[in-house]
């Protein structure tokens, strides 16, 4: 029986890791403020508001429905395939429980859904622009619902590939890795944007709106990405034997190191290629670098040595202008964030090289085939599952005609043609009759020059 100070002890070291792991969850949550910038800034200005509001749905709708039903079908996947036999009775039924007791499996619910609505909000930045609402959301409810807590069970909630010995540490593969796959799916089968390829196939080059949305974006998701590695070092304190001891704080500055070594690394890689295929260094491919660097060392970043961050980082960004390239060129698939360069292929690569520079086969004597096994086949689980169940739902839209906006929508813009409002309204067209805008500006003068309406 615990002593009153023995009680105390516990509950202050409980209280300090819910603390801790609520505060990088809403770290993690700002991170959705970055896809908002960086998707925002890679679209068109005449579809804004449209790509903002996907983001903003894909939280608030996807966010329930996997508190009421992902999180369940995480739990009976991890039982069916392996799983602990208390997943579903013990752990999956408190997190309804009303009680004061449940707080720790509530919390445990927020910190894995803000990784699950990553995963969802990653796909609308591949469909942007031409995606119709109901499609896209459709999808959400399900990435949310079943396709990404499938592979939570089958991976972090002690299913097959956990089992197996299936090595991602923070989402590499489980979050940003499918993510990619299911966004590159969901672009090929919906098509590219009108006028992306000239009719003999090569690529017109549809710029986005604003560098600088984008490279904040990028900038706050890097941010947030301490939280998405470093907070899942977990349970910074540990109680037991009456002593408080540090927890898994043990490795909590490899995992820091390894993290901003990998996104400085992808920056330089990315462009460094881009320099090399075009003589310049385009902005995008290193803001976006940044990305496929975190992206690269996140599945190993508890447990791989440092130089094993500069090389990963700096081949998931130097593989990003290359991949790219492939995806457009030769596949001729309208990605238009960039989305599985930098999350997966990024993803992949990096989950595959935790063999090369894992701990346990540089310190622990383990062989690298071991290793290599479990990464090759959860890779390629995950990977199959994914782009299966995405085809399926958009390919199924597809059928019936319901997976794009119309041409006319298209061109017009979606923020019009689906929301109603301009994001940018005083670059918008004068009055047909007046020739003046709401704002008073653009009156016509006696010269025939447009004046700004003011008396200078």
């Amino acid at each position: 029986m615990l002593t009153p100070l023995q009680t105390d002890l516990a509950s202050v070291v409980e209280g300090v890791n819910l603390v801790w792991v609520l505060t990088v969850t809403f770290l993690i949550f700002f991170m959705h403020a970055g896809f908002a910038m960086l998707e925002a800034g890679q679209v068109r200005a005449k579809n804004v508001a449209n790509q903002l509001t996907k983001n903003l749905l894909t939280w608030s709708i996807g966010v329930i429905v996997f508190f009421l039903l992902g999180a369940a079908v995480s739990s009976i996947v991890a039982a069916l395939t392996g799983g602990p036999a208390t997943t579903i009775s013990g752990a999956f039924m408190s997190l309804y429980a009303p009680a004061a007791s449940a707080t720790t499996a509530w919390v445990d619910w927020l910190f894995g859904a803000v990784f699950a609505m990553t995963a969802a909000t990653i796909v609308s930045g591949a469909v942007a622009g031409r995606a119709r609402l109901r499609a896209y959301l459709t999808y959400t409810i399900l990435i949310a619902g079943v396709i990404y807590p499938v592979v939570v069970g089958f991976t972090w909630g002690g299913g097959f590939l956990s089992a197996l010995g299936f090595h991602d540490f923070a989402g590499g593969m489980i979050v940003h890795g499918m993510g990619g796959i299911a966004g590159l799916t969901a672009a090929w089968i919906i098509g590219p944007r009108m006028d992306r390829f000239k009719p003999d196939g090569t690529a017109n080059v549809i710029p986005g709106h604003s560098i600088t949305f984008a490279v904040l974006g990028t900038l706050i998701l890097a941010f947030g990405w301490y939280g998405f590695n470093v907070g899942t070092a977990a349970a910074p304190l540990a109680y037991a034997d009456g002593a408080v001891t540090l927890g898994s704080f043990a490795y909590v500055g490899r995992v820091a190191l390894v993290t901003t070594l990998g996104m400085a690394a992808g920056a330089i890689g990315a462009g460094g290629v881009a320099m090399y295929k075009t003589g310049k260094v385009d902005t995008l491919y290193v803001a976006n670098g940044v990305l496929a660097g975190l992206v690269g060392v996140t599945a190993i970043a508890n447990d791989i040595v440092w130089p094993g961050a500069l090389v990963v980082g700096l081949l998931a960004g130097a593989q990003l202008p290359v991949v790219f390239e492939f995806v457009e060129k030769r596949l001729q698939i309208d990605d238009v964030c960039a989305v599985f360069p930098v999350h997966g292929s990024a993803g992949v690569l990096g989950t595959l090289l935790y063999p090369v520079f894992a701990v346990p086969l540089w310190h622990d004597g383990a062989s690298f085939v071991s290793l290599a096994v479990p990464q090759v086949i959860g890779v390629g689980v995950i990977a199959i599952w994914t782009f299966v169940a995405t085809a399926v739902v958009f390919g199924g839209f597809r059928a019936v005609g319901q997976v794009r906006v119309s041409s006319a929508h298209e061109r017009e813009g979606l923020d019009t043609a689906e929301h109603g409002v301009d994001t940018y309204p005083e670059f918008g067209s004068p009055d047909a009759d007046t020739g003046i805008r709401t704002d008073g500006s653009g009156v016509p003068s006696g010269d025939g020059f447009m004046t700004t309406g003011r008396e200078d």
